[in-house]
């Protein structure tokens, strides 16, 4: 009597190997986009709690600076919204990442980042 072979066909490794090739290009597309998201909200969170009595305008020359150092170039200094609570700064960028993938098709991503979270 005869066994059945057990394993994945030719046609199942070829889907798989397609499935896993296109999700790996579209992790590439969009890691930088998150990338630069988690310097934005580092960024964000350092310079509220180091600037806490600082005027608007101060800490906008600083998020300038730090935007330079930090290779942020989706968000400038008069992207931010900057409010004051009490004795403490809040800190908020919100912005819209477009990322092209093939031909015409694109994905957008609504990124924001606060202080306060």
């Amino acid at each position: 009597m005869r066994k059945n072979q057990l394993g994945v066909s030719l046609s199942g490794v070829l889907v798989g190997g397609v499935i896993f090739i296109v999700l790996a290009m579209l992790a590439l597309k969009l890691a930088p986009s998150y990338i630069e998201f988690f310097a934005i909200k580092k960024a964000v969170n350092a310079i509220a709690e180091e600037k806490s009595g600082a005027s608007v305008a101060e800490i906008r020359k600083t998020w300038d600076a730090r935007a330079t150092i930090d290779d942020i170039s989706s968000v400038k200094g008069s992207d931010i919204e900057i409010t004051k609570e009490g004795g403490a700064v809040t800190i908020t960028a919100t912005y819209r990442k477009e990322v092209p993938l093939v031909g015409n098709t694109g994905v957008y991503i609504d990124f924001r980042a606060a202080s306060k979270e």
